[in-house]
Order: C-alpha cells, then sequence, then structure tokens
C-alpha cells in the first residue's frame, strides 16, 4: 500500500466504482457521491458543491483528486447541470487548496471542441474549445476547462491531469451514446456520415489510474484509434441506416421536447452532424498510455456483450491510427 490517498467524485458511477474498486487494490481510497452504493471501497454522500468538501479532503488527508462527477444525465434542468458541472468543479478546487491537496485528474470531454461544421479532420489537443451554447454538456465543459486553465495559471502548486474522452462504451454501457445504437436503425441526419471515435471502458479506467500511479500532468485526447462512420455502423450492426432531413429531425424534436417526451432539443441535432474526431497521438507518445482496444474494437466489445450482436473489429477509417 502506498502513502497516496485518494478522494473520487462521482464515485457510484459506471467508471467511478470501477477505478475506485481497482485503485483500492493498492492505495487508499474514498469516494463521494450524491447517491451512496455499496462499493469495494468506502462511498460518502455529498454534494460536489457542497462547502464542507475542503473539510472532507483534509480530515481524510487526500493527496489525489480524480474527479468525475458530471451532470451529463441531469437532462431538461440546464441550471442543475451547470452547478455540477461547472460550479461543482470550481467548489473542488476550491477545496482542493483549501486541504493541500497534491494533484487533481478532471475527465472534461471531447465535447469541449464542440461540434462544428469546419472542425478539422483530426482534432489535437492544441485546437481550440469551441463548446456550443445550445448543447449544455459541450458548453459547460468548455467553461470547466476555462476554469481549469485559470488554476494552473495562478496555483501551479495543484498539479493537474485532464483528459478529453470521446464516445465511451462496454460490455455494460447504459449511456446515452449505448441508446443510439440499441434502436432499430442507425440515425445519420442530413447524410453526413460524421465518425464517431470510441474509447473503451477499461482503457479509460486504466488511464486513470495510470494517471494517479505517476502523478501525471497534461491534457490529453482519451480516445481509441481510428474511427468508425455511420455508415460502417449500421453495416456492422445489420440495421438499416436513416438519412432524415435536418428540418425534420429539428421539429421532431421540437414538438418531443414541447410534449415533455425527449429531453432532446433540436439544436443538439449537431452532435450527430459534426462530431469531433479526437487524434491519439499524444496521449500515446507524450503521457506513455496506449488504449488497448481500437475504436472497432471497443465498439465491437460494445455490441457483442451490451446488444448481443457479433460485429468486426477491423472496419477503422485508418487515418485516425497513429
Amino acid at each position: 500500500m502506498n502513502d497516496k490517498k485518494v478522494l473520487i467524485t462521482g464515485a457510484s458511477g459506471y467508471v467511478g466504482r470501477q477505478l475506485g474498486e481497482l485503485l483500492a487494490e493498492e492505495m487508499s481510497v474514498v469516494g463521494v457521491d450524491i447517491h451512496s452504493r455499496p462499493a469495494g471501497f468506502p462511498i460518502l454522500q455529498m454534494d460536489i458543491c457542497d462547502a464542507a468538501l475542503g473539510e472532507l479532503l483534509r480530515a481524510e488527508g487526500v493527496t489525489h483528486v480524480v474527479h468525475l462527477a458530471s451532470g451529463m444525465a441531469a437532462g431538461r434542468d440546464r441550471a442543475r447541470e451547470y452547478r455540477i458541472d461547472v460550479e461543482g468543479t470550481e467548489n473542488l478546487l476550491k477545496a482542493c487548496l483549501y486541504a493541500g491537496v497534491e494533484h487533481i485528474t478532471v475527465t472534461s470531454s471531447g465535447a469541449a471542441y464542440g461540434y462544428h461544421a469546419d472542425n478539422p479532420e483530426w482534432i489535437e489537443e492544441h485546437h481550440p474549445l469551441r463548446g456550443n451554447p445550445e448543447f449544455g454538456y459541450s458548453d459547460h465543459k468548455r467553461l470547466v476547462e476555462e476554469i481549469l486553465a485559470a488554476y494552473r495559471q495562478q496555483h501551479p502548486r495543484l498539479k493537474q491531469l485532464v483528459f478529453r474522452p470521446c464516445s465511451i462504451v462496454g460490455a455494460n454501457t447504459r449511456n446515452k451514446i449505448g441508446k443510439l445504437f440499441s434502436g432499430r436503425a442507425i440515425l445519420d441526419p442530413g447524410g453526413h456520415d460524421s465518425p464517431f471515435v470510441f474509447i473503451w471502458d477499461r482503457d479509460v479506467v486504466r488511464a486513470l489510474r495510470y494517471g494517479v500511479q505517476h502523478s501525471a500532468t497534461g491534457i490529453y485526447n482519451l480516445a481509441g484509434d481510428g474511427a468508425l462512420t455511420p455508415r460502417e455502423i449500421a453495416k456492422s450492426l445489420g440495421k438499416p441506416l436513416r438519412r432524415p432531413p435536418i428540418w425534420l429531425v429539428k421539429a421532431v424534436l421540437g414538438i418531443g421536447y414541447f410534449l415533455r417526451l425527449t429531453d432532446k432539443q433540436p439544436g443538439q441535432v449537431i452532435f450527430l452532424q459534426y462530431r469531433p474526431l479526437l487524434l491519439n497521438r499524444r496521449l500515446k507518445e507524450e503521457l506513455g498510455f496506449v488504449p488497448e482496444k481500437t475504436s472497432a474494437e471497443a465498439f465491437a466489445c460494445f455490441a457483442r456483450e451490451a446488444l448481443g450482436i457479433q460485429v468486426p473489429e477491423n472496419a477503422t477509417v485508418a487515418e485516425g491510427a497513429v
């Protein structure tokens, strides 16, 4: 058992529990979450915005924090999403400074780059963050990264490791990404055929553990090699590819949102039109972390284990492999 003491926010979540149980094999771990569920390490029930967070960090002697708490599932409540993502992150950073925490790992998102028609073919960490105002999760991740940048400049003693994951999939994926592929057809509004980059959930957990073990710093896209287009995904799943016009999708979403049948708004169609393709060169060459699975292999695992569909693992966009 080494001398690190780790606190994980969002510890009851899918990734948080896996990470906590893995880290607990080699160091002291405690988690916080608004929902406390049984796990292989203690999880305390606490709101990420709680003013007492700093006292908890100090009392526990925390040296490293892994920040996974996110408001992505908040749905229609933009104010709640903002409170969790933006205000919660800043409260945690202040708590870390108060308690003398040495290192924080933050899971941002590739969504911070934004969904734009003029995105580079492959996005690297030096490209600007342009999270879309009409898409709360994307906009909030941009704001979080601006706060992190300010803290790096003003409080360099708190070391930062920032990951920008792409779409996370695995055997037990139950997130919004997973739902996109579990229906009867694959949707490609407007026929943009914008590719998806995937990362295996176990690779995410491994990367987070690696960051804590090495007290690593820097900003890294967290993605598998290559990508899959909606056409390739539909073919591999044996499902039809539907390409309705953008105006029709927006109209349907607008009606559904008004009637409270969905939490998706018309402006969020850009999520499928202009997906940021995350290049992982820096992750592998500078951080020294190599994902075990490519995008295609991660998706194949998800399809096989979560959807019960056998798909090939070699249909990748080769330009993304480095």
